[in-house]
C-alpha cells in the first residue's frame, strides 16, 4: 500500500504516481465500453429485425438513449453518497466496474429487451459509479500543494477522450460487418480488459482512496436500505402499471431530476446555515444552471438526433465502402485533443481579460445553437445527401461550445458552493447535465427527416435566445457571485 506522502514523491508514470497510469487505463476502457456501445445503442432499438435490430419506434428509441444517458449522470450522485458513506471512493469504482461489465455482457448475450433492460440499468449505474469516485481517486495521488496535480489530470481526461474515440469505431466495425451483438460483445471486452487492469494494480492507490469520509452509522444502514427497497418497489410497480413505458422514458427521467433540482436549490436557499452572501452566490448559479441544461439538451443528441440523420441523412460513402453509423461518434473527441489544449492555452493568455463565468456559459450555449442552425443548409435534401465533411464541421462548432461551458461547470459549483453544502453543488451541476441528458431525448421524438428545417431551426433557436438572456443578465448574475469570477 502506498500513502499520499509516498505518492507525492512517486514519479515513475511520465513524472506521475503509477497509480496514474491506472485510473488512466480504467478510465480509458470504460468510455471505450460507454461510447462504444453508444455509438451503436441507437440504431439497435429501431433498426428491423432483418437487420439485426428491435424494431422500435425512432422515437421510442431515442427516448430511452436519452433517458439513459440522462440516469448516467443520476447515478454519479448516488455513486458520490456510496463512496462518503459507506465503501469509499477507490471499491466503489471496481465495484462500479464490475457492475458495467456485467451490462455489457448482458446486451451481447440476452436477447431483445431483456439485453437492454438489464444491460442499461448495469451500464448506468455502475458508469455513474466510476464516473466521479475515478476524478476523487485521482485526486488523492497527490499532495494539497503538488505542481503535478492540473498536469495528472490532463493526462487523466486524454484517457477519457481516447476511449471516446476507439470505442465508436471498433464497435461500429463490428456492428456493420458482423452484427450488434459482436459490437456489444467487443463494449463487454473493454471493460474486462480495464477491469483486469484495474485489479492487478489496485495496491499502487494511496490508502486516503479507500477511506470512508462520513461513515453511515451501523443502526441507521437498515433504515437507507428500507427506503432503497421502496424505491425499487415503486419502480417495478410504475412500469408493470404502464405508468412509466419506453416511449415516455426520458419525459418521466426529465420529471425527476427537475423536481430533485428544485429540492436540492430550495434546500440550500433556505438553510439557517449559509450565510447572506453564500445564498446570494446560489441564487446567481440558477441561471447558469438552465443555460448549462439547455446546452447539454442540444450537445448530447449527439447519440439521438445525430445518430439518426448520420444514419439516414448523411452521405457516409469513403470511397466505395460504407463508414459505420457510429464512427460519427469519434469525431467530437479527436477535436477535444486537439482544441483542448488551444482552449486552455487561450484562457491563460487572456488571463483577467478572459471572459467572466455567465459569459462563458452564454456563449457556450448560443454557439451550441449555432450548431444546430447549421443543420439548416441542408434540410430537405433526399435521403443520405449531407456531405460528411458538413457534418464533421458543424461537431466542429459543438466542441468549440463544449469547450466554453462543459469544462467550466463543475469548477463553479465548487467556488460557489455554501461552506455547508459543497457536495450538494457539485451534485446540482450534474443534475443539470442530466436533465439537459435526458431532454435530449424528450426533444428527439419530434425529430424527423420530413420536418427537420423547423426541429433544428426551433431548437437552435431557442438555445441561441437563452444564450443571449444569459449575457444581457450577465452583470446581475456577476453581482450575486460576491467576487467569484
Amino acid at each position: 500500500m502506498t500513502t499520499s506522502t509516498e505518492a507525492k514523491r512517486d514519479t515513475r508514470f511520465f513524472g506521475h504516481p503509477i497509480g496514474l497510469a491506472n485510473l488512466f487505463g480504467v478510465e480509458m476502457w470504460e468510455r471505450f465500453s460507454y461510447y462504444g456501445m453508444l455509438g451503436i445503442l441507437p440504431i439497435y432499438l429501431y433498426y428491423s429485425v432483418a437487420e439485426g435490430g428491435l424494431a422500435m419506434p425512432e422515437a421510442t428509441a431515442t427516448s430511452i438513449v436519452g433517458a439513459y444517458g440522462g440516469l448516467v449522470y443520476l447515478s454519479t450522485i448516488v455513486g458520490a453518497w456510496v463512496a462518503d458513506r459507506l465503501l469509499g471512493s477507490e471499491r466503489t469504482l471496481f465495484y462500479s466496474a464490475v457492475l458495467i461489465m456485467i451490462g455489457h455482457i448482458s446486451l451481447a448475450f440476452l436477447p431483445g429487451f431483456l439485453g437492454i433492460g438489464v444491460g442499461l440499468v448495469c451500464v448506468a449505474i455502475g458508469s455513474g459509479g466510476l464516473k466521479g469516485n475515478a476524478t476523487a481517486v485521482v485526486g488523492t495521488l497527490y499532495g494539497e500543494k503538488d505542481e503535478r496535480r492540473d498536469a495528472g489530470f490532463t493526462i487523466f481526461y486524454m484517457g477519457v477522450n481516447l476511449g471516446g474515440f476507439v470505442g465508436p469505431l471498433l464497435t461500429g466495425l463490428a456492428q456493420s460487418e458482423v452484427g450488434f451483438h459482436l459490437g456489444f460483445g467487443l463494449a463487454a471486452i473493454g471493460m474486462a480488459i480495464g477491469l483486469t487492469q484495474y485489479t492487478v494494480f489496485r495496491r499502487n492507490l494511496p490508502d486516503t482512496a479507500r477511506e470512508v469520509p462520513n461513515p453511515l452509522p451501523a443502526q441507521r444502514r437498515p433504515a437507507v436500505g428500507g427506503v432503497l427497497l421502496v424505491l425499487v418497489a415503486v419502480i417495478v410497480a410504475a412500469v408493470l402499471s404502464g405508468i412509466v413505458t419506453a416511449a415516455n422514458l426520458s419525459d418521466v427521467v426529465v420529471w425527476i431530476v427537475g423536481i430533485a433540482s428544485v429540492v436540492y436549490f430550495a434546500v440550500i436557499l433556505t438553510s439557517s446555515k449559509i450565510t447572506a452572501i453564500e445564498r446570494r452566490r446560489v441564487l446567481s448559479f440558477i441561471p447558469m444552471f438552465i443555460a448549462s441544461a439547455a446546452f447539454f439538451a442540444l450537445y448530447q443528441q449527439q447519440f439521438t438526433v445525430v445518430a439518426v440523420y448520420s444514419d439516414q441523412r448523411l452521405d457516409r460513402d469513403l470511397f466505395g465502402w460504407e463508414m459505420p453509423v457510429s464512427w460519427v461518434q469519434s469525431i467530437n473527441p479527436v477535436f477535444i485533443l486537439l482544441l483542448a489544449p488551444v482552449m486552455a492555452a487561450l484562457w491563460i493568455k487572456l488571463g483577467s481579460r478572459q471572459p467572466s463565468t455567465p459569459i462563458k456559459f452564454a456563449l457556450g450555449t448560443s454557439v451550441m445553437g449555432v450548431a444546430f442552425l447549421l443543420f439548416l443548409f441542408f434540410a430537405g435534401g433526399a435521403g443520405n445527401s449531407t456531405p460528411l465533411l458538413a457534418l464533421v464541421g458543424i461537431l466542429l462548432v459543438f466542441t468549440v461550445a463544449e469547450l466554453m461551458l462543459s469544462p467550466v461547470g463543475l469548477s463553479l459549483s465548487t467556488k460557489l458552493a455554501p461552506d455547508a453544502f459543497r457536495t450538494q453543488m457539485v451534485a446540482l451541476n450534474f443534475l443539470s447535465v442530466s436533465l439537459g441528458t435526458a431532454l435530449s431525448g424528450s426533444l428527439a421524438e419530434y425529430y424527423g427527416t420530413d420536418h427537420e428545417a423547423s426541429y433544428f431551426g426551433i431548437v437552435g433557436g431557442v438555445a441561441v435566445v437563452i444564450g443571449v438572456v444569459l449575457a444581457l443578465i450577465s452583470p446581475f448574475v456577476r453581482k450575486l457571485m460576491s467576487g467569484v469570477r
